[in-house]
């Protein structure tokens, strides 16, 4: 095999990834080998970090719709179940605007869900539904032959 003097390329290689690691603490921004871990740990980040925004951001929309529809009487899940039974097709992110921006219109959307779907309550647990256990049942028999 024929041998490869690699002068150049290594040295824009290097350069290049120096270059990343500006601003890192101490020799991570300075050493080759360093740098080069502490760039490589980085772009991890960057890239799970793009996808955390989005659920970050999911969440903190919910928050706001969740926040704006209990001013109006309603839960979360009661306003959103509401506005898909009235065949309203806003996102998350533009409800969560709205509710911010312009809480008249807002209201006018916890109306329509409100008026689309009626607020079930929870049914309240009654200890007759519970099936009795096995060995109850036969003393429970027995008590009543007595």
């Amino acid at each position: 095999m024929p041998r490869v003097k690699r002068g150049n390329v290594r040295r824009a290689k290097r350069k290049k990834l120096l270059s990343r690691a500006k601003g890192f603490y101490q020799t991570k921004s300075k050493l080759y080998r360093s740098a080069k871990e502490s760039v490589d740990t980085a772009l991890k980040y960057a890239f799970v970090g793009r996808r955390r925004k989005k659920r970050d951001f999911r969440t903190l929309w919910i928050q706001r719709i969740n926040a704006a529809a209990r001013e109006h009487g309603l839960t979360y899940g009661q306003f959103i179940a509401g506005l898909k039974a009235s065949g309203n097709l806003l996102d998350r992110k533009s409800l969560a605007e709205l509710a911010v921006s312009s809480p008249a219109s807002f209201a006018r959307l916890a109306k329509v869900a409100a008026d689309a779907k009626p607020i079930v309550a929870k049914r309240p647990a009654a200890a007759g539904h519970k099936a009795p256990r096995p060995k109850a049942k036969a003393a429970a028999a027995a008590a009543a032959q007595e």
